[in-house]
């Protein structure tokens, strides 16, 4: 099975590398399935894609920068391998679709509505700052218009509702797990340097795919 990779229209020349690999059937962390009642955990903040597109414009400051790196440099590994040894129901990693569209992906593929809480959501610190500057990605649109119809924002502030649908470059797993195991993954999940948060939970299907309030 092929699974995975990018499409690039750009001027510049890139050079690209193909990675192939093996998993054990009985261990494949499938990207819809999750349960209602069920909670969503994110193992690393949003703003990758915003802090970038300062960085690009050369106007990022030092601490923005750094952080960034540090996010973008951290290996999804740490945190994957705590994940599966409670067997989440649902998981995904955040990427070009941003968050909202990878939560899409989850909530259509489970026939589920996920509610996230605004409050709840972590991102970059600087990334606010350049989102209210207009430093926003073009993927940011095209994940919005993809979107249209499928969510419903429930006094989201304009930042916010950017960096919901920011694209990210490396960005962290999302995962659906039951309430109980939540406790334990998050304690085990404390432990490394970026810290996971608990951002919403798993409904029964309505109207709107996603619901953030």
């Amino acid at each position: 099975v092929v699974i995975g990779g990018h499409s690039v229209q750009d001027e510049e020349p890139k050079y690209g590398l193909s990675v192939t690999g093996i998993v054990h059937p009985e261990k494949v962390l499938k990207n819809h399935g999750c349960q209602e009642g069920e909670v969503l955990i994110l193992t690393k903040p949003l703003g990758t894609g915003i802090v970038n597109t300062a960085i690009k414009g050369e106007i990022a400051s030092k601490e923005a920068y750094e952080e960034a790196v540090l996010v973008m440099s951290t290996l999804n590994k740490y945190a994957g391998e705590i994940i599966v040894s409670f067997n989440p129901s649902a998981c995904t990693d955040i990427t070009g679709f941003g968050l909202m569209g990878h939560c899409f992906e989850m909530a259509e593929g489970s026939d589920k509505t996920l509610v996230l809480y605004k409050d709840k959501i972590p991102y970059l610190k600087s990334a606010r700052e350049y989102a209210e500057l207009g430093l926003i990605p073009a993927g940011s649109y095209k994940n919005r218009e993809y979107l249209e119809g499928k969510y419903c924002l429930e006094e989201v502030e304009p930042y916010l509702e950017d960096i919901l649908f920011d694209p990210q470059t490396s960005g962290g797993l999302l995962f659906s797990i039951g309430a109980k195991e939540a406790v334990s993954v998050m304690e085990e999940l404390s432990k490394l340097e970026i810290e996971s948060s608990i951002i919403g939970e798993v409904k029964a299907r309505d109207s709107k795919f996603i619901i953030v309030k």
